[in-house]
């Protein structure tokens, strides 16, 4: 059963989560990916509550945004086992099935193709409706150097050296899975 919520009830925990570290799930095809998150914004822009994240380019879930212009933001809400965001932050889903390996749980969406995850309730169901790429000459000095280190690989999962792509998702359902 999902229980519909207000966006605005939930900022807090929603916001406190995204520190610690949250869910962004894709899917293209039948290839669901689902991968941890820390960098994120809840906001309103064109009338519309919307969640942006940040993708790294070489992650492959920006290849399955590419392809399906739709997410999930999935939010503990309650326990839940931590190691779900180890595993989902350190593997990529080019060569890892992160769903099974964390021993998720895929639940139907209510709008959008994307599932949302059991273990993890709190469910934002998002549809893009404006992507930006960084622009690396905008960015601090500091930043630059901290956030996009130019001598590690594309691949690490800590600091890269990746610039991100920014994917405005306008929020077209909000529920607590339970």
């Amino acid at each position: 059963m999902k229980r519909k919520i207000q966006i605005w009830d939930y900022a807090n925990e929603i916001m406190s989560a995204l520190q610690k570290g949250v869910l962004l799930t894709t899917k293209a095809g039948e290839q669901v990916n689902t991968m941890t998150i820390s960098w994120g914004t809840l906001g309103i822009e064109w009338s519309t509550p919307i969640f942006t994240v940040f993708v790294r380019e070489n992650r492959f879930t920006r290849q399955l945004l590419e392809k399906n212009p739709e997410f999930t933001i999935n939010i503990p809400y309650g326990e839940f086992e931590k190691k779900i965001l180890g595993i989902c932050g350190t593997k990529t889903g080019r060569d890892t099935d992160k769903i099974k390996e964390a021993g998720l749980t895929l639940e139907s969406s209510e709008v959008i193709s994307v599932p949302a995850i059991r273990e993890l309730p709190l469910t934002l169901e998002c549809r893009v409706s404006y992507k930006q790429e960084q622009d690396p000459k905008a960015i601090t000095e500091e930043n630059n150097r901290n956030f996009y280190p130019q001598d590690v690989d594309g691949s690490f999962h800590g600091a890269n050296r990746d610039y991100h792509t920014a994917y405005y998702g306008e929020i077209v359902a909000a529920y607590i899975i339970e």
